[in-house]
């Protein structure tokens, strides 16, 4: 039986307000990383002659890679409203890599070159450990209840996403709040801007005018920026090979890191394929996971040394009615960038407050996606997986002061703060149980969680045994009352019915 030939367009109109959604997310990132890399020290050879470049490469090879599995899905289902994973840098991760590896690295070499060197093997080794994963991506997606896991990326949409990016529209008021006016109504209303211009280019545009009209941004930014701009080659090395020594010798202490949060990345790409399933597209989880893997390890030879993902930013480009060409564009613009050293330019030159809307869109999409897709019977596993993500959120703005800021509100914040992703579907997983009476799932839910809290997965800082050894009990005591929930809907069930109590 032969398959019908489609027209499934290389680019159309909706992928530019789709591109514009996930440039800005990917810039946010490659915007951070200097900024950061540059105030700890590091010099500008380094920040934009190997890790932007490198971290670029990893954007290519994945948005390229998920613009050809788009296209064949078109194919293979004879749709052309099929619309491309979006891909980039993991924004936690690259906050723990930056922290928990780079810093690290540096103050016990005390040389930027060698610290580099290590935090690029660290990336190879997630990458090749995240690609090992993929084997076992859709089994363990089979597993886990849909309420369950777009609640814990649900959480990460509320707070990381559009919660902080609300934050962000409204830190310079009157640019962000015109630009969420023009996302809301050409977006949500669906009303035509100006001259037919993508709502999501026009809020960038005016936003932006606005803030230098108005003197949020000044001249002196654009030379700043300018001055950056050269010509930064695409060049592969050793770096990863030489750093790895490093990792198994004096370093060793930075794999409890590299672990779980690798893991957390694999969980983060299986909820985000599993978020656009429920949109329409399906995808296989292991070729994703295998090429978020592959893509950071190949990203890790050219320099960069942050691990990649699928995004959540994924279903608002779904809603947008973006296909292919925005993945296509997004790989084309950054490679010319990083090339360029126009990502400090742009960064420079384009207020934060005037592109942050964008990203409130994708997180209400987002939002709105965990609940429509689920029963109504399912809303409070969605609504409790969601929770520990406004701890982990209070965290990782307070950083290590954390415990000493938030000790006046609840001790437990942090605790839940620490492996939010599998705290959150553990929860919701074992609310879906309980509504469905399932309390077999339910325990076994309750061990697993038990088991991460006592090697220090979830409720801890660091893996230990013992790392989280009253968490591990509680979530004992809790399998042992579903045990008695389960033989006691057992006992009531077979009271019910006298065939089961004949038999």
């Amino acid at each position: 039986m032969s398959t019908k030939e489609i027209h499934y367009p290389l680019y159309k109109k909706e992928d530019t307000d789709a591109f514009f959604a996930l440039f800005q997310n990917n810039l946010a990132n490659f915007v951070v990383i200097a900024v950061t890399m540059l105030g700890l020290g590091f010099p500008a050879s380094i920040v934009f002659g190997k890790v932007i470049p490198g971290a670029a490469v990893a954007v290519i090879v994945g948005n390229l890679y998920y613009a050809y599995m788009a296209k064949r899905l078109a194919q293979k289902e004879g749709r052309t409203d099929v619309t491309a994973l979006s891909y980039g840098i993991s924004t936690p991760v690259m906050f723990v890599f930056l922290f928990g590896v780079l810093v690290p690295a540096h103050a016990l070499t005390g040389d930027h070159e060698l610290a580099w060197k290590i935090a690029v093997a660290a990336a190879f080794l997630s990458g090749l450990v995240e690609a090992l994963v993929s084997f076992s991506g859709n089994w363990i997606r089979a597993r886990l209840p849909r309420a369950a896991l777009l609640g814990a990326i649900a959480g990460v949409a509320l707070t990381f996403v559009a919660g902080e990016m609300l934050f962000n529209t409204f830190s310079i008021p009157v640019v962000g709040l015109v630009s969420l006016a023009i996302i809301l109504v050409g977006i949500v209303g669906k009303i035509a801007m100006p001259f037919r211009i993508p709502a999501s280019l026009f809020a960038v545009l005016a936003g932006t005018v606005l803030a230098f009209a108005l003197g949020f941004q000044s001249p002196e930014q654009i030379r700043e920026g300018l001055a950056n701009i050269g010509f930064y080659p695409l060049i592969p090395s050793l770096a990863p090979f030489e750093g790895m020594s490093y990792l198994f010798g004096a370093l060793i202490g930075i794999l409890a890191v590299l672990i779980p949060i690798t893991l957390y990345n694999a969980i983060e790409t299986m909820n985000n394929v599993d978020a656009m399933a429920a949109a329409g597209d399906s995808y296989d989880i292991r070729e994703c996971q295998a090429v978020d893997g592959i893509g950071t390890m190949i990203g890790a030879i050219f320099g960069g040394l942050f691990p990649t993902t699928v995004y959540i930013a994924t279903v608002g480009s779904k809603e947008m009615g973006a296909g292919r060409g925005y993945s296509i564009l997004n790989a084309i613009v950054f490679a010319l960038a990083a090339m360029s050293g126009v990502i400090a330019a742009l960064a420079a030159i384009i207020p934060l407050a005037a592109v942050a809307p964008i990203l409130v869109f994708v997180g209400m999409s987002m939002i709105g996606t965990a609940f429509v897709s689920n029963e109504k019977k399912y809303y409070p596993a969605v609504a409790l997986a969601m929770l520990p993500y406004l701890a982990n959120y209070v965290m990782t703005r307070f950083n290590n002061a954390a415990g000493e800021v938030v000790a006046g509100i609840s001790e437990g914040i942090v605790p839940l703060g620490q492996g939010a992703m599998f705290t959150a579907i553990l929860l919701g997983a074992m609310t879906v149980a309980i509504i469905d009476r399932q309390f077999r799932q339910a325990t076994i839910f309750a061990l697993i969680a038990a088991l991460l809290s006592f090697v220090g997965f979830m409720h801890a800082p660091a893996l230990a045994f013992n790392a989280a050894g009253d968490f591990a009990v509680g979530y004992m005591l809790v399998a042992v009352f579903f045990i008695y929930c389960a033989f006691a809907t057992r006992t009531a069930a077979t009271a019910e019915d006298p065939l089961k109590k004949a038999a």
